[in-house]
C-alpha cells in the first residue's frame, strides 16, 4: 500500500474545499468523488488506486496496473481520458506533487511513484523542514495548470470544462493571497465570482449584509476584516492598504453585464464570465507562476541598525522573477528576464543563495544592486530562470549565443511575446509596483565599493547568467580591472 495523499494535505496551501456539482466541471460519478484522504489501496497482486486531486479538491480515483513503471505522461494521459478533456489539454496541465512544504511540477519522464518515495530526500535536499515535519509529510498528486503554458494561447481556449479548471486555479491563487492584487481589481474580479456562483444580481436577495456573511468567498482573505467595534476601527485607520467592504463589492457585482433574457445559455455566459475573469488576471504579471519559499535581509532599523530576516515567496514565470512579501501580500521586487542577471551559490559557510542583479539608484548615482535570497530551493529557483529563458528564446527564434557576423533581417516580425501583450499597470501605491526602497541590497560601482562582499569578480556583470542576445534594459555597471576581491 501506497499513498499519493498526505496526511497533512488539509494544510496545503493549493487545496480549496469547493465541491464540483451543477454546471461545474461535470466528473464521472465512478471515478469522481470528493477527497477522503486515504492511501492507495491494493485491488489486486499489481493493481493499486490512486487519488489524483483537481485544484478545487474533487478527486479523480483511478485504478492502475504497474504503477511503479507509468510515467507523469502516461499518467497525465490517462487523467485527460478520465475527465473527458480535449487532447490539447495535455499542454495546458500538468502533473504536480504538492504538500505543505514543497511544490514540483513533474517532468514527462519522471515516474510519480518513483519520486514519493523519495520525498523525504526531496524535503531534506530542499526545504528546513524538521525531522519529525519530513517523517509525516507525505505529497498529493496534483492536475494543475503547466507553468510553461503561455497566456497568449490560454486566451485562444474555448472548452468549458478546460476554463473552469484555469478559472478555479485563478481564483484560489487570488484568494489566498498568492497573485498579489489591488482592492480595485480584486473587486472586479469579486464581482465576476458573485455572478458564476450566485447567477445574476438580484438586488432583492444580494444586498449588503448578504454578501458580508460571505466576503471571503469572493475577495482574498487578507483584505477582508471582520468584526467591530475599537480594534477594528483601528486597524482600519492603521492599515496601509484600505479594507475590503461589501460596498465595493456590491457596487462591482451590479455593473457585471449581462446578456439580454433568452440571447444566451447560462453555459455561454459561464465561458465569457471564466474569460473574463482569466483575461483581468492575465494583467498580473506574475499570473500563472511557480511559488518558491524564502528570505531576504530587511533594512537596518534603529539605532542598533538591527536587520534581520523577511519571509518572502519567489515566484517565477515565462516572463520573470517576482519577490512578493509573504505577510503584506505585495511585490517587492519584479524583473522580466533581459532586466537581471542571477547566479547560485552555496558558500559552505552560508545558506542557499539565488542572487538577482540588477540596475538601480544610490543617492542619484547609477549603481548595479544585489539582492540576497536565501532559500534551500535556490537551486530549483536558478534552474527554473535558465530553462524559460530558453524556452523564450526557442519560441521567439533568438539563439542562446548570437552567430558569427549574423545581422538581424529587417523584414522579419515575431508575433508580439506576453510581456508585449500585457499593459503595465500604473497606478500609484499598486501591491504590484516594485518597493526597491523596503529591499536591503548590495549597492556596487566602478570604485568597487561594497564589492569585497561577492566572489567572484566579473568584468562586467558579477553574474554571466543573463538574458544576453535579446534586446535588453539591463546594464551591468563596470567594475575596476585592479579592484581587490575578498
Amino acid at each position: 500500500m501506497y499513498c499519493f495523499s498526505p496526511k497533512a494535505c488539509a494544510k496545503c496551501p493549493v487545496q480549496a474545499a469547493v465541491c464540483m456539482e451543477g454546471d461545474k466541471l461535470s466528473v464521472p460519478p465512478s471515478v469522481g468523488e470528493r477527497s477522503q484522504r486515504s492511501s492507495i489501496s491494493s485491488t489486486g497482486p499489481r493493481t493499486l488506486d490512486v487519488l489524483v486531486y483537481l485544484i478545487d479538491d474533487t478527486v479523480v480515483r483511478l485504478t492502475l496496473d504497474n504503477l511503479p513503471s507509468i510515467t507523469a505522461h502516461e499518467l497525465h494521459r490517462i487523467v485527460l481520458d478520465t475527465l473527458r478533456l480535449p487532447t490539447y489539454s495535455l499542454e495546458v496541465f500538468s502533473l504536480w506533487l504538492v504538500s505543505p512544504f514543497l511544490e514540483l511540477q513533474l517532468k514527462p519522464k519522471h515516474q510519480p511513484y518513483k519520486v514519493c518515495r523519495q520525498w523525504q530526500d526531496l524535503l531534506f535536499r530542499f526545504t528546513s523542514c524538521s525531522k519529525d515535519e519530513i517523517f509525516e509529510d507525505e505529497p498529493s498528486l496534483q492536475f494543475r495548470r503547466n507553468i510553461f503554458f503561455s497566456r497568449r494561447k490560454e486566451a485562444q481556449i474555448q472548452d468549458e470544462d478546460v476554463l473552469r479548471l484555469l478559472y478555479e486555479e485563478a481564483k484560489y491563487n487570488i484568494l489566498e493571497g498568492r497573485y498579489p492584487c489591488d482592492l480595485a481589481d480584486c473587486e472586479v474580479l469579486g464581482a465576476l465570482v458573485c455572478r458564476v456562483n450566485l447567477g445574476p444580481y438580484d438586488p432583492e436577495q444580494h444586498t449588503a449584509s448578504f454578501l458580508k456573511e460571505r466576503l471571503d468567498s469572493f475577495l482574498p482573505s487578507h483584505l477582508c476584516r471582520r468584526g467591530h467595534g475599537i480594534l477594528t476601527a483601528l486597524w482600519k485607520r492603521s492599515a496601509a492598504r484600505p479594507p475590503a467592504d461589501e460596498q465595493g463589492l456590491l457596487q462591482a457585482y451590479r455593473l457585471v453585464p449581462e446578456e439580454e433574457e433568452g440571447a444566451c445559455e447560462e453555459r455561454a455566459a459561464l465561458r465569457k464570465l471564466y474569460h473574463a475573469y482569466l483575461q483581468k488576471c492575465h494583467e498580473l504579471p506574475h499570473y500563472g507562476c511557480a511559488f518558491f519559499s524564502g528570505e531576504i535581509d530587511k533594512p537596518a532599523q534603529g539605532l542598533l541598525h538591527r536587520g534581520g530576516r523577511k519571509a518572502v515567496m519567489v515566484a517565477i514565470s515565462l516572463e520573470g522573477v517576482y519577490i512578493i512579501d509573504s505577510k503584506e501580500k505585495h511585490i517587492l521586487l519584479g524583473l522580466r528576464f533581459q532586466e537581471l542577471s542571477w547566479d547560485h551559490t552555496f558558500p559552505s559557510e552560508e545558506d542557499h543563495i539565488l542572487w538577482l542583479e540588477f540596475d538601480g539608484e544610490n543617492e542619484g548615482t547609477p549603481v548595479n544592486k544585489l539582492l540576497k535570497v536565501y532559500s534551500k530551493q535556490a537551486e530549483l529557483m536558478s534552474s527554473l530562470i535558465e530553462y524559460c529563458i530558453e524556452l523564450n528564446a526557442a519560441a521567439e527564434g533568438v539563439p542562446l549565443e548570437p552567430a558569427a557576423n549574423a545581422a538581424p533581417s529587417p523584414t522579419s516580425q515575431s508575433p508580439p511575446s506576453d510581456r508585449q501583450r500585457n499593459p503595465k499597470l500604473q497606478r500609484q501605491n499598486s501591491v504590484l509596483c516594485s518597493r526597491i526602497q523596503n529591499l536591503s541590497t548590495i549597492d556596487y560601482v566602478e570604485d568597487g565599493k561594497e564589492i569585497k562582499r561577492v566572489k567572484p569578480r566579473r568584468t562586467t556583470s558579477f553574474f554571466g547568467r543573463q538574458l544576453s542576445n535579446a534586446p535588453t534594459s539591463y546594464s551591468a555597471v563596470q567594475a575596476a580591472e585592479n579592484l581587490e576581491q575578498g
